[in-house]
């Protein structure tokens, strides 16, 4: 299943199912078929994203700190929640801008 998020202010946001329902769920939206975003629930839905993001640094930064000289093997940097929910965070703050809802 993939999530198509819409806004009659912005061009559509696509996200395969894990992304998608992670961030629905960020939000403090049911994950689903179908769902809204109101104009009025926007800022808290911005506010809540952040803060997982900011959570999910600092988690990050820590580990980083305590695997340091362990002789941990190099990996291919994931992508982390700052970049899968930048163009949601960005269709949130126009679709606030332009007083139009988020529905998916």
């Amino acid at each position: 299943m993939l999530y198509k998020f819409k806004s009659r202010a912005t061009a559509d946001v696509i996200m395969l199912e894990p992304n998608g329902r992670q961030l629905v769920q960020i939000m403090g939206k049911e994950p689903g078929a179908s769902g809204i975003v109101t104009v009025e629930q926007i800022p808290a839905a911005i506010a809540a994203i952040e803060a997982a993001i900011a959570a999910e640094e600092r988690a990050l930064a820590q580990a980083e700190q305590e695997s340091e000289g362990e002789g941990v093997l190099e990996r291919p940097e994931p992508v982390h929640l700052r970049q899968r929910a930048a163009p949601l965070l960005d269709m949130l703050r126009r679709s606030a801008a332009a007083e139009r809802e988020v529905t998916w």
